[in-house]
């Protein structure tokens, strides 16, 4: 099959070396001319995944063109916030038969959209009947290894993903089908605010007890807000759900837990993100999250209170403490 990947941060890029092994043809579309010429001649990309010896089959492109005309599939994996910006020079180049296969993780500041959201309302009118999107623990640098992966892949047509699942399965990297869009998506987005507060709780020196306290009351705030949004309560239980929220929490290779470290051990927010060459999805995310479970009225206190702490400059360790000396209530 022929594959174009738009985006070669980390995901993306361990995507598409995934994709390559596969027997795939694939060409990884980059913005940065630099970082293209660079991989072209090593096949490796320094910038987002060094150290990872990338497939030789794998071809890599600045122009979009390039990667997008003529794919059977096409992988999406650019920061959520810019989906929308990059998606309107992919619909020229792609076919009416093509599968679009998102893996960008966010809610899109101001609109409060999912992916899948922004791609139905720019996308032609059939565009949802071949989309799919996937979700799960899969840290990049892992799945570049070949170390066991399991993800999900939603999508509204069951067709299209078991379809997909047969393309990107692999000895090392298994996926399971789902039907739930608007779940896989926001347990993909919402994990990675959860995880700050996980990193913050760390920088503070609370121990486990504490983040096992925030990984397990955020997954409740997670499924709340999914159900309220239109998805599955059973999602948030998966890979997509509980199995990324865990990781993304407790992994020392998460970008957003590594900003609640730092949090929690003094740092601004600015000093952190100036410090980082790769984006952390759940700090513009928190702002998302936040306006939409107001907007769905829906009690997200973790949610409130990160968004307290990255947008108000509310200091760390209050914002536990406050957590902590909420009301009492049953489970």
């Amino acid at each position: 099959m022929r594959i174009g990947v738009i985006g070669a941060g980390s995901w993306g890029t361990a995507l598409a070396n995934l994709l390559a092994h596969n027997q795939h043809r694939v060409t990884l579309w980059a913005y940065e001319q630099d970082l293209v010429a660079r991989m072209r001649q090593s096949h490796v990309n320094d910038l987002y995944l060094p150290g990872i010896e990338l497939c030789p089959d794998l071809a890599f492109t600045d122009a979009i063109p390039e990667a997008t005309r003529g794919a059977e599939l096409l992988l999406m994996v650019p920061p959520s916030q810019v989906l929308r910006h990059v998606i309107a020079d992919v619909w020229p180049e792609l076919g009416p038969e093509t599968l679009l296969v998102t893996a960008s993780k966010g809610i899109e500041n101001k609109t409060l959209m999912l992916m899948s959201e922004i791609i139905a309302e720019l996308g032609p009118p059939d565009v949802m009947q071949r989309a799919a999107y996937l979700s799960g623990p899969s840290f990049a640098k892992e799945v570049a290894r070949q170390i066991p992966t399991a993800v999900a892949v939603a999508a509204e047509d069951e067709a299209v993903a078991a379809r997909v699942q047969e393309v990107f399965s692999s000895k090392s990297f298994r996926v399971y089908t789902n039907d739930d869009v608007v779940g896989v998506e926001l347990g993909g987005a919402l994990k990675n605010v959860i995880a700050i507060a996980a990193g913050v709780s760390d920088g503070l020196g609370f121990g486990h007890n504490a983040r096992a306290a925030l990984i397990t009351r955020g997954l409740a705030e997670i499924t709340r807000l999914g159900i309220a949004k239109g998805g599955k309560a059973t999602t948030f239980a998966g890979l997509a759900g509980m199995g990324d929220l865990v990781l993304t929490c407790t992994g020392d290779l998460s970008r957003n837990r590594t900003v609640g470290l730092e949090l929690g051990r003094g740092k601004t927010l600015q000093e952190i993100l100036d410090g980082m060459n790769m984006v952390a999805e759940g700090v513009k995310t928190t702002l998302s999250a936040w306006q939409l479970a107001e907007r769905l009225g829906v009690e997200a206190p973790i949610i409130e209170q990160m968004y307290q702490i990255l947008y108000n400059n509310k200091p760390a360790r209050q914002a536990v403490t406050d957590l902590l000396h909420r009301d009492l209530k049953s489970e």
